[in-house]
């Protein structure tokens, strides 16, 4: 019995409404939605490139950063391509294997991107609070460990929300309200018992939001505390500008993100819960590059050095 329901949900199909229900907003939101991709392929793939030619940049924070480039990157490209190619077909059909294939990609990418905010939170905290030390309690080896660790931990944390939805069964071809296959609309969908799924999903994604926060709001509080102590106008200024553009990207990340869970489950509210998530999927991966680049002086003036050379070489 078990195996006919695994053989009957291999040959069901999903189809992603998306934006559908507005017919003259297809093309627009194509050119919209294109131009945002490739304006965060063009900004993390710079950073990433940035960080990596200038010695001046090999530091833990830096190399933080260029991975958040790189997670950023690649959950956008998980979900943007779909999204575009939606806006322009008629068949907006997609099989369970790849709905969940695209939940697994962008759950273990968008899981490592909050453990990366929660360690470059930290390692925010150390450069504040022992300066003089930062080298030391932030060494290479710690560093790329703590790297390893988030990219470790988001890929065990989408394997189990990914075989917590495995182990559905689905009856028909489902209709999804949105442009992509989140945990909560492959849940839905299912005809089967999703009592452990549920279970799974409380679970990891408390424990994975809670840990985050934690380390987060512990990191600033202390990073505060150590800043007001200070005796110098200019050193706390200082202080405060090395952490400005990582405290505005997790502001946005977070508020994001609890903004779209507090969203009643209404059919009035489902609009809302799209643009939400167009944000936190496809604007913040080119958000995130802009934020950090505007706010620094190393990077803009590689930049600088850059556009100099080219320059020169024509």
């Amino acid at each position: 019995m078990v195996t006919s329901d695994k053989n009957q949900s291999a040959t069901i199909i999903f189809i992603l409404l998306g934006f559908s229900d507005y017919p003259g907003l297809q093309v627009p939101l194509f050119l919209v939605f294109l131009t945002i991709y490739v304006v965060t392929v063009v900004g993390n793939v710079g950073m990433v490139v940035i960080i990596m030619i200038n010695p001046k940049l090999h530091t833990p924070m830096y190399f933080f950063l260029s991975h958040l480039s790189f997670v950023d990157l690649c959950y956008s490209t998980g979900v943007t391509p779909k999204l575009l190619e939606n806006l322009i077909v008629e068949d907006r059909t997609i099989s369970i294997k790849g709905c969940i294939s695209q939940f697994f990609f962008t759950a273990a990418f968008v899981v490592t991107e909050t453990f990366l905010l929660a360690v470059m939170a930290y390692d925010r905290f150390i450069a504040i609070y022992k300066p003089l030390l930062y080298n030391v309690f932030m060494s290479r080896k710690l560093s790329a460990l703590l790297v390893a660790a988030a990219y470790s931990w988001g890929t065990i944390s989408s394997l189990i929300f990914t075989y917590s939805l495995t182990v559905l069964s689905f009856c028909s071809t489902k209709v999804i309200n949105n442009f992509l296959c989140e945990y909560s609309v492959i849940l839905s969908a299912s005809c089967s018992d999703k009592h452990f799924s549920e279970i799974i999903l409380f679970i990891v994604a408390n424990f994975n939001a809670l840990c985050t926060l934690i380390i987060i709001l512990t990191s600033y509080v202390c990073i505060f505390v150590t800043i007001l102590k200070m005796s110098s106008a200019s050193g706390r200024r200082k202080a405060f500008s090395t952490c400005a553009s990582h405290l505005t990207a997790v502001t946005i990340f977070y508020g994001t993100i609890l903004f779209l869970y507090c969203v009643p489950n209404s059919k009035s509210s489902w609009l809302i819960v799209k643009v939400t998530s167009v944000f936190y999927t496809v604007v913040i991966p080119m958000l995130n590059p802009l934020i950090y680049s505007l706010r620094n002086k190393d990077i803009k003036e590689t930049l600088r050095k850059l556009m100099i050379i080219k320059n020169f070489t024509y």
